[in-house]
């Protein structure tokens, strides 16, 4: 039998995990925003993309960080490996973002790609 939902409920977003030639494809849309969750040591050896928007999940105020960002953008998050950037891709949404993906492997599978 049907049970009917609360608001809440009905709002409940995942975030997808993709590869590199997936991510590449979604750096397209006009609303897409890339995200560079690694340390700015990391960030320092090289990026995705320069316009890339660089907020480290291991800062304390991450989650602050991410409330000036626009819930109706796409995000495409990236670290070094995928695990972090699967914690902020996880983090976004739960407050609501509902347009998220994850890069597989990170900027390690990135670099692999792009040599």
């Amino acid at each position: 039998p049907q049970t009917a939902e609360t608001p809440a409920q009905k709002q409940v977003y995942a975030y997808h995990n993709v590869g590199v030639e997936e991510f590449e494809k979604l750096m397209q849309r006009p609303d897409a925003v890339v995200l560079d969750v690694r340390t700015p040591e990391e960030t320092a050896q090289g990026k995705i993309t320069p316009e890339a928007l660089e907020i480290d999940i291991l800062n304390t105020d991450f989650e602050a960080a991410t409330d000036s960002l626009d819930p109706s953008k796409t995000y495409l998050v990236y670290c070094r490996s995928g695990r972090r950037s699967a914690k902020a891709a996880g983090i976004l949404t739960q407050k609501g973002f509902s347009k998220v993906y994850n890069l597989e492997g990170g900027y390690n599978a990135w670099s692999e790609k792009h040599q």
